[in-house]
């Protein structure tokens, strides 16, 4: 059974679909947790089902690369398959990128490739949605390179906009979806059903 690690840098929703899901029926061993901050929500959540935790602050790593580097260390200690971004904030270098070359997804709360990149996470992307007026958002399951959200894509399910939307009442809305989608894309990984041929994904 494939090994996966959870990065996550803030409540832990995503990841407690993960959790929940694996736990229904199980798909994966989810052998770490690694937080970017003390005090998180995620650190909570991993710990109420016993799942091993570490975290990885800036205030204590200054250099990102050695961060990077011991990080890669845990990771390859614990025989880490595949590492799932479920609200992951801190940059990747893209050394890191290259040591777990297509092993890294994440999870984006819109339609890659509208609204992503740099400075585009939280309510920032939401709210990008409706200044545009755009009438469809959604989220992305894609894989990580060295260009923020411009891996190849996985998965990706629409959420329409509704009148009267705030960043936040979409954002509750695109969570929902992510919350299904998220989980469905790390069983299909770990049961080898995603195969990646350059930017052309098929899942089975």
């Amino acid at each position: 059974m494939k090994r996966i690690a959870v990065f996550a840098s803030g409540g832990g929703t995503d990841f407690q679909s993960i959790i929940d899901a694996n736990e229904r029926d199980k798909f994966c061993d989810i052998v770490y947790l690694i937080a970017s901050r003390e005090g998180i929500g995620a650190i909570d959540r991993a710990k109420k089902h016993g799942i091993n935790t570490a975290v990885f602050a800036k205030k204590d790593y200054p250099d990102l690369e050695k961060l990077y580097a011991e990080l890669t260390y845990l990771l390859n200690l614990n025989r880490v398959d595949y590492i799932v971004l479920a609200g992951w904030l801190k940059i990747i270098p893209a050394s890191f990128v290259a040591t777990f070359k297509d092993r890294i997804i994440n999870i984006h709360p819109s339609l890659i490739p509208s609204f992503c990149g740099a400075g585009m996470y939280g309510l920032n992307v939401h709210r990008a949605v409706l200044e545009y007026g755009a009438k469809i958002s959604g989220c992305t399951v894609h894989f990580v390179n060295e260009v923020p959200d411009g891996g190849a894509i996985i998965a990706q399910r629409a959420v329409a906009v509704e009148d009267g939307d705030t960043p936040e009442s979409l954002q509750q809305r695109i969570l929902v979806a992510e919350h299904e989608l998220l989980p469905l894309c790390v069983r299909k990984l770990c049961e080898g059903k995603v195969i990646k041929d350059g930017r052309k994904v098929t899942v089975s």
